[in-house]
């Protein structure tokens, strides 16, 4: 029998793997998860139920084109259907994206650290990451990101706010990007944090995409509509690039649970405002604490704090770990902190002080 095995292709030896937060051990004390951006709440109003009512078809396969959710969103943000295109989660929307725009020999930029998706997602599609580094204050450095477009740019996402650092681009500085960026060159406004936004100086990307036929926009139901099990996830784009993410999307990819599960937490808007305001408020209390303590903390406008620990993150992680929360360590670097419920928040705070000192 030979010894030789199916020849695959050279590019998947540089793809990272993609690290998912750790969920609580069966075996330790850890009772909160803390590791994956996940919204504690259980699912809006009326989700159950149609979840329920869905689950009877599932001999059958999903509406490919998914409709009736295409419908609701064109309705819910004023777009017309053919600028919309879904997926599974703002990742796969993403990677759909990269598939439609960049291969072999082309480049696609992104601040780094973000979202740990994107060298996976470009190196699969055969394109050169450009990883631009975050500046001092953990943000995007736009003016270094332009300064890295070439003839081989085909995309850059913008992750607004940051993934893992919770920071974000200001109207102003972004717009002056983008009005640096090329025609021809896609950039990607990532927004799967969007609704946690209180800064009024930021943009509402769906606003900026209208009069710039190079920009899409992510968004997702993983986050503040509590739906991470669903994978469903869409772009508003022009209708040359949301054509394109239809014809890159997997047929059937998203199910008839997780669209019409969709259309019933968009239904449910007032219910999902009044959660997110009280994360929000979580979020400011975590992060006021964690100041006077003596961290240093970027202000964050997504559901998650940042800590820059360097080489004292696994050692952060595991203190927390014994505490009774999991967290998100990022090795060498820091670590992501999801807000969660208050008695997890609070685990958290008691391990982040008892910590610090030995710093």
């Amino acid at each position: 029998m030979s010894e030789t095995s199916p020849k695959l292709r050279a590019e998947l030896d540089g793809v990272p793997a993609y690290k998912p937060g750790r969920p609580p051990s069966a075996d330790g004390p850890a009772a909160y998860k803390l590791s994956s951006n996940e919204n504690p709440y259980p699912p809006l109003p009326g989700v159950m139920e149609t979840v329920c009512a869905a689950a009877k078809n599932v001999n059958r396969y999903p509406d490919l084109a998914c409709s009736g959710l295409m419908g609701e969103l064109s309705d819910r943000f004023g777009v017309p259907l053919d600028h919309l295109a879904t997926g599974t989660g703002s990742v796969g929307v993403a990677q759909q994206l990269v598939q439609a725009t960049a291969g072999p020999g082309d480049e696609v930029i992104y601040a780094w650290r973000s979202f740990e998706a994107y060298p996976i997602i470009t190196r699969i599609s055969g394109a050169t990451p450009v990883e631009v580094p975050l500046t001092a204050g953990e943000g995007h450095d736009l003016d270094a990101m332009a300064a890295a477009i070439t003839e081989r740019t085909r995309l850059i996402f913008v992750c607004n706010p940051n993934n893992p650092t919770g920071t974000v681009v200001r109207r102003a500085e972004l717009e002056r990007f983008l009005d640096r960026v090329p025609s021809e060159v896609l950039v990607v406004l990532d927004e799967a944090y969007r609704e946690f936004i209180r800064d009024p100086e930021v943009p509402d990307g769906i606003e900026l995409y209208r009069n710039r036929p190079n920009v899409a926009v992510l968004r997702t139901f993983s986050k503040a509509y509590g739906l991470a099990g669903l994978r469903v996830g869409f772009a508003v784009a022009h209708p040359r690039v949301a054509a394109a993410l239809r014809k890159t999307a997997v047929p059937f990819g998203v199910s008839q649970l997780a669209q019409d599960a969709a259309v019933a937490s968009l239904r449910a808007e007032d219910e999902l405002l009044g959660r997110v305001g009280s994360l929000v408020c979580e979020r400011t209390r975590v992060y006021e604490a964690l100041v006077r303590q003596g961290w240093t903390v970027p202000e964050t406008q997504a559901n998650f704090v940042w800590l820059r620990l360097g080489e004292r993150s696994a050692d952060f992680a595991a203190a927390c770990e014994a505490a009774g929360v999991t967290v998100r360590p990022f090795a060498g670097e820091g670590v992501r902190v999801t807000i969660g419920e208050a008695e997890a928040n609070d685990l958290l705070l008691h391990t982040a002080e008892a910590f610090l000192k030995t710093l």
